[in-house]
């Protein structure tokens, strides 16, 4: 029995793959081994699974996910090992992932815009070129956490147009000094900024928000997209539910930067299924 997942640092979806397509779905947390050690996973993924699932069943697991780079892939396939015991694991990042989910074997540009940002170009079997985006702390430019912050900044130094103060207020009951605390006390800031990320869509229309949201896509093209060779060639593909919530602004700001939009899916599960199906 083969287990698929795709990992965000806030969800990962699962799928057990069935050979006469009745796959079985499932969800737990997000699990990024920047910000998480194997323990946590193991733990938490045992605490997830449906009772459907049978953990020693399991005979092959196929991960991407955020954060699984070279030096970091260890510790999720250390908490595989420990929660699926008879399964080879596979680790690999979320932008393969999402890179076979969006163009299966053909080349192209790929993006992840979630509650992260990734990138890359792919040539239809592995990934040959990123522009690291540096994570929450130093990039993420055009991610969910990228918007949340500069949403709680606004708020925070108090140049949030009134009427989202009070709205904002009235969902959250946070002060600044909540939200400084709160950030710098989380372990998963990131996941933290982006929670904030409905209140942004519920007010996508009012022109503060509309411009705070085609200013983080124009920071991702310019710091990221910008320093991919010969990036007007190729079409904007990506997965993420910021690129797919608020694709009119992301298409505004792509077509400032003279890139046409591709692919744009929420979830690549569904691209991923059909990959590991042949």
């Amino acid at each position: 029995m083969i287990l698929l997942a795709d990992s965000g640092s806030t969800k990962t979806s699962w799928c057990l793959k069935s050979i006469n397509n009745t796959d079985f779905h499932f969800a737990t947390e997000g699990y990024n081994p920047y910000y998480l050690d194997s323990s946590y996973i193991a733990n938490s993924i045992k605490a997830g699974l449906p009772n459907e699932i049978k953990p020693e069943l399991i005979t092959e697991v196929n991960f991407y996910g955020a954060g699984c780079s070279e030096d970091k892939g260890f510790i999720i396939k250390d908490a595989l090992k420990d929660t699926f015991k008879n399964a080879v694991s596979y680790v690999d990042i979320d932008l393969l992932a999402a890179a076979r989910s969006v163009l299966g074997n053909t080349a192209g540009f790929v993006g992840i815009l979630g509650t992260g940002t990734n990138s890359c170009l792919y040539n239809g079997k592995k990934i040959t070129h990123i522009v690291n985006s540096l994570g929450f702390l130093m990039g993420d430019e055009g991610s969910g956490g990228y918007l949340g912050k500069k949403l709680l900044t606004a708020y925070s130094r108090a140049y949030l147009p009134e009427s989202l103060v009070l709205d904002f207020f009235e969902n959250y009951h946070l002060t600044a000094n909540d939200i400084v605390n709160e950030v710098y006390a989380t372990k998963m800031p990131n996941t933290y900024c982006a929670s904030f990320c409905p209140f942004i869509s519920k007010h996508i229309t009012h022109p503060f928000i509309d411009e705070m949201v085609k200013s983080s896509f124009r920071d991702f093209f310019t710091n990221i997209v910008n320093y991919y060779p010969n990036y007007k060639d190729e079409t904007f593909n990506c997965v993420g539910s910021i690129a797919h919530n608020f694709l009119p602004q992301l298409n505004a700001v792509a077509n400032e930067f003279e890139m046409k939009i591709g692919n744009i899916i929420r979830n690549p599960m569904d691209g991923l299924i059909e990959y590991h199906r042949v």
